[in-house]
């Protein structure tokens, strides 16, 4: 995985920051869509080498060259997702979880339905419900 994600930076044309570096393994290794505090704490975890200032700053670089997108599934509530490929998603009322969900499982939306004036670059479909695994249990 280490070559994998100094190749991918090194594609993007990035200078390979211990914490650049860090961020991204931390994004790769989880699907729980994690919130800057989060990532703080994990890269932190076993040596600390950044900073919330240096967290919000690798992550703006890597958004900037297409390896990180922000969600924004919370009113005020910025995560972040190292996969890039379109998809939805599912947040569960009970437990906060965020589950991935394929691109193709919703048929496509007709967007020249949109009002007079409105020209849409992308969509995405964020679905709310109680019924992940871990709540059905």
């Amino acid at each position: 995985m280490t070559t994998n994600i100094r190749d991918r930076m090194k594609a993007k044309g990035l200078r390979i920051t211990p914490q650049r570096y860090a961020v991204y393994a931390d994004l790769l290794s989880r699907q729980d869509h994690p919130t800057v505090e989060q990532i703080l704490t994990a890269v932190n975890a076993e040596l600390p080498i950044a900073s919330k200032a240096s967290i919000y700053t690798a992550l703006t670089v890597l958004r900037q060259v297409g390896l990180v997108r922000e969600v924004l599934l919370d009113e005020g509530i910025t995560r972040y997702d190292a996969n890039t490929e379109p998809h939805h998603h599912f947040v569960c009322s009970g437990c906060g979880s965020i589950v991935d969900i394929n691109w193709e499982q919703f048929s496509e939306i007709d967007l020249s339905q949109l009002p007079s004036g409105l020209k849409a670059e992308s969509y995405e479909i964020t679905v709310k419900g109680n019924r992940c695994d871990h709540c059905a249990k």
